[in-house]
Order: structure tokens, then sequence, then C-alpha cells
């Protein structure tokens, strides 16, 4: 175990406790007190620490998504949608969803309520409604058309085995997320400075 905790980074109290937990899988038994982790461990171990660490989910949140990669559907687009639901921000309920409808639709997208995401769509455009700040059609053309440039190149390197799929899912959604809010915030500050710059 020591060797495991060397190679993962993950602290030995951590290990113990995912353990307990079920989210990692025991080691293979070499003595009474005494058992072999190998790399699949550590892919588990650096798995589990991106979930429950970087995307703030709970063992509980956890071990639902590693059950899923574990043992995904044979339909693997409800497996990746039930993985990805597994991810804050987490909404409530199912049902009609107009504001998250007509913004899909006017994007020629797939429309279906029972995906998170559209609940989660639903809730962000209410939100920007009642700020004062609504969602034009004119940006969410602009938005729609880049962020599905970059859902392609996401998509372009799932990987063909379907837990190994389910597992690019949901570390891209989980790892990716801040990346991109980042890099919207910093190319705004990029843009207003060049554009005060030049107005002084």
């Amino acid at each position: 175990m020591s060797e495991l905790v060397s190679q993962s980074g993950v602290p030995l109290a951590s290990v113990k406790y995912y353990l307990r937990e079920g989210v990692l899988m025991p080691g293979v038994s070499t003595g009474a007190t005494q058992a072999h982790y190998g790399e699949e461990h550590v892919r588990r171990l650096k798995l589990i620490r991106a979930l429950t660490v970087v995307a703030g989910l709970s063992v509980q949140k956890t071990r639902e998504v590693l059950a899923i990669i574990d043992t995904p559907e044979a339909d693997l687009f409800e497996s990746l949608g039930r993985a990805v639901a597994a991810l804050p921000p987490y909404t409530e309920g199912v049902g009609d969803f107009p504001r998250a409808k007509w913004a899909l639709e006017r994007l020629g997208q797939l429309y279906e309520p029972r995906y998170a995401a559209v609940a989660q769509l639903e809730r962000a455009l209410e939100a920007a409604e009642e700020a004062g700040l609504p969602l034009s059609e004119e940006r969410l053309l602009v938005y729609g058309r880049h962020i599905m440039a970059i859902a392609e190149a996401d998509l372009n390197d799932v990987p063909d085995d379907p837990s190994r799929a389910i597992e690019y899912a949901v570390l891209g959604t989980a790892m990716y997320e801040p990346v991109l809010a980042a890099l919207r915030r910093l190319a705004h500050q990029d843009l207003a400075s060049r554009r005060l710059a030049a107005s002084r």
C-alpha cells in the first residue's frame, strides 16, 4: 500500500477511507496483512481524487459515477447522460423547460427533457432573466456555434471502450468546464484591455 500511496500521491488515510467506502477496489491478497496494488488502482485513485477534490462530489455521488463507469448500460448514450447528471450543478424534477426548449430548438439541437443539462440550462436562463439580462437570440447563436465546435473537439477524442468513454466524459466535464469559464473571463479581460487602451 505504501507503493500505491507513493505512485498516486494520495495520502494513506484517504486510500484506506476509499477502500472502506468501496470506491477503491481491494488489492490482490499476497498474505495475511498484505495486498498487491497495480496500475489499475493508481488510475482509480486519480479518478476518485478528481471527482471528490476537484469536482467536489461526495463519496456517495462518486460511488454512483464509478458504478456507471464499471458497468455501462448497452445504450452508451444513456450511460453517459446518467454519469454526467451526477455532476453538479444539481436540479430537481422533470417537466417542461420552455426556455431551454426554445434555445435548443433555435440551435437545431436535441431537446430531451430527461437529460439533466436541459434543466440546468432552464434554471440558468431563468436566473439571467430575473437578473434583467435575458439571453438574446443573437448571443445564443454566437454561443451555440462556438460551444458546438468545442463539443465536436471533445467528442473526437472519446475512447471506443464504453467504460473509458464514460470516464472521459465525466472527467472532461468536471475538469474542463472551469477551464472554459476561466478562458472566457481572460478573453473578456484581453479585449477590454485593448479596447480601453485604444480609446484613451
